[in-house]
């Protein structure tokens, strides 16, 4: 039910009273899903909750890949700061942190979010300590063994912009919060001769840096920086080839006194991050040599300790700027963004940060609960592209020089496997900047890097190689095609075109053993053609179309689906749509199948027609378990399949579009750190709840298209960038919208009827307000 907020002070008084005399008997939640009344006086950013998928494995686990894998610490926007605790460093435990662990090593300056495969980053990593000084990190199962500590999730506490929890080993209480391009933390220690700000200069997630340098530059300054190749292990054990350096600029707020660093010898291994649980591993860092005399040091595994004297309730403060080009760019930032030792006035900034940032789509007319879930998937939206570049413009390019940006903000971590499907159409609409921001530094990449073809999943400058397809391609045509075009159009193409004859079905028709690869390169290839095409370039347009269509290449009439083949011509060996593998990448062939977005009707046609299509999806969904954990059938924690639900529309069932849709934002999303049931994705998981709660998805990114569905929310709001799109706002009203009336009866835009569940992009951006009377049958025609 959704309640008339029009309501007047006696009337709040009076539900206030009923609320405090029930309140011993229900949840806070069912209190707050029941009134929206009363949680309306909430501001939008207090909805976010950054807790939400901040979790790797938990008792819940039923597959090999976890669950959200975000971090639930401080950062701003797509901000180049991510100031988090940090719970573990090895393992598929990318952010760092992980709900279920029981003990934090301490808080460092830079984090990923959402992914699988290892992590990286997690560099410069603060501690504090009480007692005797520890240089290892030690192990959960023995905290004692090293610095870390035990921690209760009583204490923590998780907004937008601001992290804060209490180390029950040291009773030291420890709040986050940051800037874009710099962090600061308080400390508030108990009564004690031993207390400490301790920082492992060697620290990195999935591994350590390789070498570091620090140097003391006065009484409370130090600066320095971390040097981070594949040889350190990171992202995928090396695998992603991750090569960066971390400089720091940090600053205490207490003068450093009794300070040292210390040193260590390791094993001689390169691949770290399995090394760093082991006994030789703990035992060499354990047994660093001290060095008190020392205000300069460069080793391949460094610290920094400062000691000092606490009274009981004493804040010590630690900000720092991070930059990855220069320890001057670093204190650069710092200076920018935090020239001053008032903590809570970065809070307050951070917090204004997302208040603005998420205003761009403004929701009413849901609970508390459904709120609380698209503020935040909003909030998981923007953590990255992130900036890579620093405050001055100055960041380092894929030639390991220094460039200057030119009308742009160079950004990084492009995960562009999962986010050409709902990240990027979302950011098309609310952020197109960034989406020109993108694009630029995915041309220099290509450009400085010398390859001259996109990278497909790009870290800080890697080309990883992660994932398959050509995402970067429908990118860039699905932005040209919307009119974002503040780039060198003609170098977007021939970068683009280059990138699809380098990875693509080559002369086969198809590629070699591969069902996920034939697909999605057909449709890569569909991208570039009609990039080409809105170009004049009419020869090229026609020969990629038709290698888009080579996706029928492997169909096999047989087995009635898509079957890998190799490249002699010969079926591989056929085991059932449901198993995994046989040519899949993350995904069976009945999930990959889907994937002709931009074919819809050939899909149709090798299917055996308009009734056949539609009767495998309903069997594709009604096999579908309730919880939407991994499964063999519509697996939304993964994204072969995000787009599959709306499909139904193009099967002539719409109903079932907005009947599973519904249904998948009610169970696959929720408000604790099991709130995604699968990696967050660099902001795709959280995107396509974003777009479908309001009532809009692609299918196929490029056409223009937005799929219409049922709406979570009665009235959404998107506020449009009028340097890019002739509208002010758009709108989105959903009468008579409940739990139980989820079925579209009829639609207007701009007062006329709508009788196409569909939208254009122009039509949205242009400004005006899309209508939907719901009801609790479907309108079956």
């Amino acid at each position: 039910m959704r309640i008339n907020t029009t309501k007047t002070p006696a009337y709040f008084a009076i539900i206030l009273s009923g609320l405090i005399a029930v309140s011993c008997s229900t949840s806070k939640t069912k209190i707050e899903d029941a009134t929206p009344e009363i949680a309306d006086v909430k501001q939008a950013v207090d909805y976010i909750d950054p807790i939400i998928g901040a979790i790797t494995y938990g008792e819940k686990s039923k597959d090999a890949h976890g669950f959200g894998k975000t971090f639930p610490g401080s950062a701003t926007p797509f901000g180049l700061v991510q100031l988090s605790p940090d719970t573990v460093s090895d393992g598929d435990n990318g952010p760092g942190y992980s709900y279920a662990h029981t003990t934090i090593e301490g808080f460092s300056f830079t984090h990923m979010s959402g992914i699988g495969w290892f992590g990286d980053l997690g560099n410069f990593l603060v501690t504090p300590t009480v007692g005797k000084l520890q240089t290892n990190r030690g192990v959960e199962k023995d905290p004692e063994s090293g610095y870390r500590s035990r921690y209760s999730h009583d204490t923590e506490v998780t907004e937008a912009g601001y992290y804060a929890v209490t180390l029950d080993d040291y009773k030291v209480k420890t709040e986050l919060t940051s800037a874009p391009r710099a962090g600061i933390i308080r400390f508030t220690y108990p009564e004690s001769d031993s207390s400490r700000v301790q920082i492992d200069l060697a620290r990195r997630v999935g591994g350590t840096s390789t070498e570091q340098y620090i140097k003391i530059v006065n009484e409370n300054t130090i600066q320095g920086w971390m040097k981070c190749p594949p040889e350190g292990g990171g992202w995928g054990a090396g695998a992603g080839n991750a090569d960066y350096v971390v400089y720091f600029y940090c600053q205490f707020s207490k003068p450093l006194k009794d300070y040292g660093i210390w040193s260590a010898d390791l094993p001689d291994v390169k691949r770290k991050m399995r090394w760093i649980r082991k006994d030789n591993y703990q035992d060499a860092i354990k047994n660093a040599k001290i060095y008190t005399d020392k205000t300069e040091l460069q080793g391949e595994h460094l610290g920094f300790y400062t000691n000092f004297n606490t009274k009981a309730g004493e804040e010590v403060l630690v900000k720092s700027g991070i930059s990855f080009v220069s320890i001057a760019g670093a204190k650069e930032n710092l200076e920018h963004d935090i020239n001053h030792w008032d903590f809570d006035k970065t809070r307050q900034e951070a917090r204004d940060s997302w208040s603005e940032a998420i205003k761009r789509i403004k929701v009413s007319g849901a609970t508390d609960t459904e709120k609380t879930i698209f503020y935040t998937a909003m909030y998981h939206t923007m953590i990255d592209p992130r900036a890579f570049s620093d405050v001055n413009g100055n960041y380092m390019g894929a030639d390991k020089k220094v460039h200057q940006t030119k009308g742009f903000t160079y950004r990084t971590i492009f995960s562009g496997w999962d986010v050409f499907r709902s990240q990027f159409p979302l950011q098309t609409i609310i952020n197109p900047a960034l989406v020109d921001d993108e694009i630029n530094s995915l041309l220099q990449m290509a450009e400085f890097s010398g390859k001259e073809y996109l990278p497909r999943w790009e870290m800080l400058n890697s080309y990883s190689g992660v994932m398959l397809g050509n995402p970067a391609v429908s990118v860039i045509n699905d932005a040209y095609q919307k009119g974002i075009r503040n780039y060198d159009i003609e170098k977007a193409f021939t970068y683009s075109k280059n990138t699809v004859d380098n990875t693509g079905n080559g002369t086969l028709g198809y590629s070699h053993k591969h069902i996920s690869k034939t697909l999605e390169y057909a449709y890569s290839d569909w991208a570039l053609a009609t990039m080409a095409k809105s170009l004049g370039k009419d020869a090229i347009a026609d020969e990629y179309f038709k290698k888009s269509k080579n996706y029928k290449n492997i169909w096999n009439d047989e087995v009635n689906w898509f079957r890998a083949k190799d490249s002699t011509g010969t079926w591989l060996e056929w085991k059932g749509k449901t198993v995994h593998g046989q040519g899949c990448i993350e995904s069976n062939p009945y999930q990959q199948g889907w994937f002709v977005p931009h074919d819809i009707e050939g899909l149709k046609e090798l299917m055996g027609g308009e009734t056949a299509f539609k009767n495998e999806l309903i069997s594709f969904f009604e096999n579908t378990p309730e919880d939407f954990l991994w499964n063999n059938y519509y697996n939304h924690p993964n994204e072969p399949v995000h787009h599959v639900p709306f499909m139904l529309n193009e099967a002539g069932v719409p109903h079932l579009t907005q009947k599973y849709t519904r249904k998948i934002c009610n169970n696959a999303y929720g408000t604790d750190a099991y709130g995604l049931c699968g990696n967050e994705d660099v902001g795709q998981m959280s995107a396509w709840y974003v777009l479908a709660s309001i009532g809009l998805h692609p299918i196929n990114p490029g056409d223009n298209k937005y799929q219409i569905t049922s709406p979570v929310f009665n009235d959404i709001e998107i506020e449009l960038d009028t340097e890019y799109y002739s509208g002010k706002t758009f709108k989105i009203i959903a009468h008579n919208n409940s739990e139980e009336n989820i079925y579209i009866q009829s639609m207007e835009l701009n007062g006329k009827p709508l009788n196409r569940f569909w939208i254009s992009h122009e039509e949205i951006t242009s400004g005006g307000i899309l209508e939907m009377e719901m009801g609790p049958e479907p309108v079956i025609k």
